[in-house]
């Protein structure tokens, strides 16, 4: 579908380049009569999402030029657009950039409103946040860095390739129209769709793999009962080009000074296509869950209401964050979105706007529809669009929760296999160059619409696989192209359909964007391609930004061996989750150890002589071993 625009120069057809958009610095546009010249950077980051932002940061503070380009007018994807909770489980498996904006975000509330106010409470360490708090926090994270220019409004047009070496891309103002092009020694795709990836030519997937193709046990089509985890009648496994739900993820208010109470419905408002949420209700669907779980949209006073057709959740200043429940079989949103991915500009922009109508228009059926009882409008009408969000936006969130679009196919195939325990291991597998943890459950939205005969949960829901998903390594492989060079996509990143619903969160993905800016820095400073880079220099350079690359349960950030015990748990010392850091060493593990590290045979003598400084525990063995092949 990549076709050819000029000499080594490839573009997606079916997007639509004709749409304008933004302002854009003059001094960058320069035409020689039909010459478009360009500026040059050490790193050009196209998509401003929180994994875009996060390579952006990373490689300037490496001191690398950087370009950051975005779609939208504001950057922060999904964190800054009305996803005010963040998706994490497992908070010791997330370090690096992310845990430095929920301490900015946290420390923002503590200074405004005295850390003892309800607010620093309800920020919960800075995890919950309003999105306004969220995009002045990111804002000013990419502004204190001098060597990142920023340009939003912004869309791809082409990419510019030299043989299978991404070279250049050309964007276009979207409010001017004004053509820029970038050139640039790494180029990182930060985008949702991966759409730079695919201009650049690099094969990628799109839907559903089979049961069979990697032996995925919740690949392919299923249907299976979101309380139990049990498959249902229907469940073939079998691969397809479906697509899950996309959404949007609203920010309202309970404060009245505040709201803008919905005067109307939204255009193409139909109330037949939500009279499911009724039928749900009727049928004792929408009743509390049979186990309560912290921090999944679960608000009881929507419990056995028709108001539970949306996920509510508190954060500061009066707000909620609120998600559109997948349980219901009158869910609207399913099938809405299947030509977003490869669509043009045009029919993306008209596929937002539908979801966008679908989703006022549930809120106004709420408030508003007599089919709502009384007492469930009444509960509704408590909520209301914040007339301090997304201003410049009619209120509304800006970017459409695009949970999946394509895929990479890289040089590593991450699956729903490498995401819980190894066979005979307490762990899961091992991966030598894991640059990141990864530790939500998996869990993916519906890809269709309510259908005759199924009456328990839509085809594929899987929902919070957290009996099988275990915090797992992420190779660094999965964000390279399996041929086209000068390019790292570490949010569109190669993984099956069922894989991609545990890393497609946004704190996973600032972990893979933080190690994409610094692998960026590496490959330019080695004269290398992305693929070549140090994979020992990378993950060393990552731990000593506070990154996570292998996670223990019984260890964190304070140990004095925190960075060695990961940096060895992605060589295979560890068996399980424990590190046991402070336990005395055993002659046989300490010898293993030696041969994996040193690739050598380990000295004569007791374990406590093989150093200048006595060794004695696990920890400090590990320690000793770190600096020794440090110093190589």
């Amino acid at each position: 579908m990549m076709g050819l625009l000029a000499a080594g120069s490839f573009s997606l057809p079916r997007l639509n380049r004709d749409r304008p958009g933004g302002p854009s610095p003059l001094w960058l546009l320069v035409l020689l009569g039909s010459t478009l010249a360009a500026a040059d950077f050490d790193i050009v980051v196209y998509g401003g999402t929180p994994g875009g932002v996060a390579a952006a940061i990373a490689g300037a503070r490496q001191g690398r030029s950087v370009a950051l380009i975005e779609y939208h007018k504001h950057i922060g994807g999904m964190t800054t657009s009305g996803l005010g909770k963040s998706d994490i489980e497992t908070r010791e498996a997330i370090g690096g950039l992310f845990r430095e904006f929920t301490s900015k975000v946290r420390a923002y509330y503590a200074e405004r409103y005295g850390p003892t106010h309800e607010n620093v409470k309800l920020s919960r360490d800075g995890y919950y946040f309003e999105p306004s708090v969220a995009q002045r926090v990111l804002d000013r994270m990419v502004s204190d860095e001098s060597k990142i220019r920023l340009f939003t409004n912004h869309r791809l047009e082409e990419v510019i390739r030299q043989g299978n070496r991404v070279t250049g891309i050309r964007v276009r103002n979207r409010g001017t129209s004004e053509m820029l092009e970038f050139r640039g020694r790494v180029f990182i795709d930060g985008s949702y769709e991966g759409d730079l990836l695919a201009y650049a030519g690099a094969r990628y997937r799109l839907g559903r793999e089979s049961r069979a193709e990697f032996n995925e046990l919740h690949a392919g089509v299923v249907y299976q009962d979101y309380e139990t985890r049990t498959f249902l009648s229907g469940s073939t496994g079998e691969g397809d080009k479906r697509i899950t739900a996309y959404t949007y993820r609203l920010c309202l208010t309970t404060d009245a000074a505040n709201s803008r109470v919905l005067t109307g419905p939204p255009p193409e408002y139909d109330r037949t296509r939500y009279l499911g949420y009724v039928d749900d209700w009727k049928a004792g669907r929408m009743g509390p869950p049979k186990v309560h779980k912290e921090g999944v949209g679960y608000f009881a006073p929507t419990f056995n209401t028709a108001v539970r057709a949306i996920s509510i959740a508190e954060i500061p200043n009066g707000k909620v964050d609120v998600n559109m429940n997948p349980r219901p079989l009158g869910f609207v949103f399913a099938e809405e979105n299947y030509g977003y991915p490869e669509g043009t500009w045009e029919e993306r922009e008209r596929i937002a706007m539908r979801i966008r109508n679908l989703t006022l228009g549930l809120l106004y059926f709420l408030q508003n529809d007599e089919a709502i009882p009384a007492e469930h409008r009444a509960i509704a009408r408590r909520y209301h669009l914040a007339k301090d969000e997304f201003a410049d936006n009619d209120n509304f969130p800006f970017q459409l929760y695009v949970r999946e679009a394509r895929r990479l196919a890289g040089l590593y195939t991450l699956t729903e296999n490498d995401t819980i325990l190894a066979p005979d291991s307490g762990r899961t597998r091992v991966h030598s160059d894991s640059i990141a943890a990864g530790e939500f459950p998996v869990d993916s939205f519906p890809v269709r619409k309510r259908e005759a005969g199924h009456d328990v949960a839509l085809e594929g829901y899987i929902f919070m696989l957290d009996q099988l998903t275990r915090p797992y390594q992420i190779p660094y492989r999965i964000m390279v192209p399996e041929v086209v060079d000068g390019l790292l996509v570490p949010v569109a990143a190669s993984t099956t359909h069922v894989a991609f619903s545990t890393v497609r969160l946004e704190p996973t993905w600032m972990a893979l964007g933080q190690a994409a800016g610094v692998a960026a820095h590496l490959a330019i400073a080695a004269g290398t391609e992305p693929r070549g880079v140090d994979i020992d220099r990378l993950q060393r350079a990552i731990l000593e930004r506070n990154q996570v690359i292998t996670f223990f349960r019984d260890i964190d950030s304070k140990d004095p061996h925190y960075a060695a015990l990961q940096y060895f748990g992605t060589k295979g010392f560890f068996s399980d989750y424990q590190a046991r850091s402070k336990d005395p060493v055993d002659p046989e593990t300490a010898r293993r150890w030696w041969r994996i590290a040193t690739k050598s045979e380990p000295p004569s003598g007791p374990v406590e002589q093989w150093f200048s400084k006595p060794v004695r525990t696990r920890g400090e063995l590990c320690g000793a071993l770190y600096r020794r092949i440090g110093e190589r």
